[in-house]
């Protein structure tokens, strides 16, 4: 994918950021967008589908939080990245943020060059995943469509964000096997994009919530397990 094909939508209700971000971004050759509230984020990312999500926490109307929890349970924007932008003094956790979808996060303020380099390893990250080879994983009585990013569980499919479908293609595809949390991170999220410790949990307690929890077991299904 070349970058002029990438689409990121840049949402914040401080209009020098948009413009600083924005500026930044478009000069790397990227198509950018931008909304002012969480409720405009939610209606321009389903006008244009953006590769990427840039959003603040705190916005008037609708904040980040919840846009994202809207855009996550939107179909068409499922496997869209999402990265929060939060302010030092905001009340704000990792937890929180992936608890509703969101796959990063970065503190403000951020110099523009170090910026790039986020947003660029996000999507490098993103064009990995694409490139790998197809295939279709059945474990459990589960269907899981690595190039579709389909999971289907008794002729009904499950929709998941990006995260957490990769997180449970990667159990799926060994079984039994005890994966490093150091690992999990390496293969899911990438060196290059830093998240807590706690972040496999609050996934895996997602996906035990949509797919059910017996298929967490060495009975049944991918029998995880982590060495700490």
């Amino acid at each position: 994918m070349k970058k002029k094909d990438i689409k990121i939508l840049l949402v914040d209700d401080e209009a020098d950021i948009l413009e600083i971000v924005g500026y930044n971004l478009s000069q790397e050759g990227y198509q950018i967008f931008t909304a002012e509230n969480g409720k405009e984020a939610v209606e321009k990312a389903k006008k244009h589908n953006p590769h990427l999500i840039i959003m603040d926490v705190m916005m008037p109307e609708m904040d980040g939080m919840e846009a994202c929890e809207i855009i996550r349970k939107t179909p068409e924007l499922s496997h869209t990245l999402i990265t929060f932008l939060t302010a030092r003094s905001e009340d704000y956790s990792q937890v929180a943020g992936f608890d509703v979808g969101a796959d990063d996060y970065i503190t403000k303020p951020i110099k523009p060059k170090l910026l790039v380099s986020k947003v660029k390893a996000l999507l490098r990250r993103l064009k990995e995943e694409e490139s790998q080879d197809s295939e279709t994983l059945n474990v459990g009585g589960i269907e899981i469509n690595r190039e579709e990013y389909k999971i289907i569980k008794d002729g009904i499919e499950i929709i998941l964000p990006r995260k957490e479908f990769e997180l449970f293609y990667l159990l799926a595809s060994k079984p039994g096997k005890v994966f490093k949390r150091e690992e999990i991170l390496d293969k899911v999220w990438g060196t290059e994009v830093v998240v807590g410790g706690r972040t496999i949990d609050v996934h895996i307690r997602k996906l035990r919530e949509k797919i059910g929890d017996e298929y967490f077991k060495t009975t049944k299904g991918i029998g995880y397990k982590f060495e700490i």
